[in-house]
């Protein structure tokens, strides 16, 4: 079964950047949507970003003009590109496609 496997979380500052990548384990039908969702501490998952197949994007308006999904069928991944963070954007970030979930990796925008 394919498996979706986030990495590039960690500990930034405010103001920062990071990038975020999903990785499937085998071959992705590149006709999915592919999602990021997030859960912050204490709070319901919700949906950060989507791309379609064609490169439509939808974009939470919380992190509008600062995050960019972006994804590589070639590689079977998906990016989220995210800039000027603060300190609402900590949560445990993961990559969605049909019922496939990641496992999630922690962002933590602290000074």
């Amino acid at each position: 079964q394919v498996q979706l496997v986030e990495s590039g979380g960690g500990l930034v500052q405010p103001g920062g950047s990071l990038r975020l990548s999903c990785a499937a384990s085998g071959r992705i039908n590149s006709l999915l949507v592919m999602r990021w969702f997030r859960q912050p501490p204490g709070k319901q998952r919700e949906l950060v970003a989507l791309i379609t197949s064609g490169g439509s994007t939808y974009y939470a308006d919380s992190v509008k003009g600062r995050f960019t999904i972006s994804r590589d069928n070639a590689k079977n991944t998906v990016y989220l590109h995210m800039n000027s963070l603060n300190a609402e954007d900590t949560a445990v970030y993961y990559c969605n496609i049909e019922t496939l979930w990641g496992k999630g990796t922690l962002v933590t925008v602290s000074s």
